[in-house]
């Protein structure tokens, strides 16, 4: 049985990767934050009593912030496969706590490669990159497009990039950089556009709010569906050598689409409901961010299926359907 430790395993990510590897056989440890609230929401579905011994899913307290205890918990656990998924990964927050972002996002990917390389262990290791590395580099981006961060959090993802590139050639590590586009499910935070676009859409729709409040709308995306992405993250670490790749579906989508899509969805027109907020403007905007997943396809034989418009509709019907049982 192999043995998958993931950080960031209660995010929208985690949860899923953890559904495509506990139906693949696997054992999955997950690392989460010791908080006074339970934020397990994502996987409480996938949780068995810790007396079961056939238990597969454990989960361990641990924080990006304490070498010490990633170390003790690489050599606990001792997996087969790491995925970091783990980062403080709103864009727009990352403006206001920029040294957090750093050192969690960032420096916190040093100190978890650095726990694998003191215990000494034989694992295949991923790195969650991000399409906001490109920042203001032109579309379309691919595994070859130079890196132009244009937020704190853009900048700590390439320095993690980077991190895990140097392991790879300088400790010999299995170590793969994951360059993920915008991906997206109903599992998304409420904070996160796409999430509080359909979120919003549906409540209007049954009379409980009249307006949402947006920034940017001519910005542009390449909106997939996160299940699609963990696959193509499986997919990485199975590959004979450690490599980097881009996972995209290669559509351009602009945030005034994607809300057109969810509010036409449930019969309304958009323009009477959303008005302009410039809070939610970011003081260095990303423009366009395209990405060529022709590297996935070929050599991991990795394909988006899900496009943007199809995403903005499972989003609002999942919305739908939360409110009505909760009632």
């Amino acid at each position: 049985m192999k043995r998958a430790l993931i950080t960031g395993i209660t995010g929208q990510d985690g949860s899923y990767l953890t559904e495509l590897l506990l139906g693949k056989g696997y054992e999955v440890h997950g690392i989460i934050r010791r908080a006074s609230t339970f934020n397990t929401g994502r996987i409480e579905h996938l949780y068995q009593d810790p007396h079961d011994p056939e238990q597969r899913l454990v989960l361990h307290y641990g924080d990006l912030t304490d070498s010490s205890r990633l170390v003790t918990l690489i050599e606990k656990v001792r997996p087969d496969e790491v995925y970091h998924l783990a980062a403080q990964s709103h864009v727009r927050v990352s403006f206001d706590e920029p040294e957090y972002t750093g050192n969690t996002t960032g420096v916190g990917t040093a100190r978890l490669l650095e726990a694998i390389r003191m215990v000494g262990i034989s694992t295949r290791y991923y790195q969650a990159s991000s399409s906001e590395m490109f920042g203001a580099t032109p579309p379309p981006q691919s595994e070859v497009t130079p890196f132009y961060p244009r937020s704190p959090y853009g900048a700590a993802k390439v320095y993690g990039y980077w991190m895990a590139r140097n392991y790879r050639e300088a400790h010999g590590m299995f170590a793969v950089n994951g360059i993920l586009f915008n991906h997206e499910s109903p599992r998304r935070g409420e904070t996160f556009v796409t999430r509080k676009i359909a979120r919003a859409a549906a409540r209007i729709a049954q009379g409980k709010e009249e307006f949402v409040y947006l920034g940017n709308l001519d910005a542009v995306r390449d909106w997939g569906y996160a299940p699609e992405y963990v696959e193509g993250m499986w997919r990485m670490l199975q590959a004979e050598h450690a490599d980097d790749y881009v996972l995209a579906t290669g559509t351009a989508t602009t945030v005034r689409e994607f809300v057109e899509y969810c509010f036409s969805h449930v019969g309304l027109e958009w323009e009477d409901h959303v008005r302009f907020d410039e809070t939610y403007l970011r003081p260095t905007e990303v423009d366009a961010l395209i990405g060529d997943a022709s590297k996935a396809q070929r050599e991991l034989g990795w394909k988006a299926t899900t496009m943007p418009e199809h995403l903005a509709h499972v989003m609002v019907d999942a919305e739908l359907q939360d409110a009505g049982s909760a009632r």
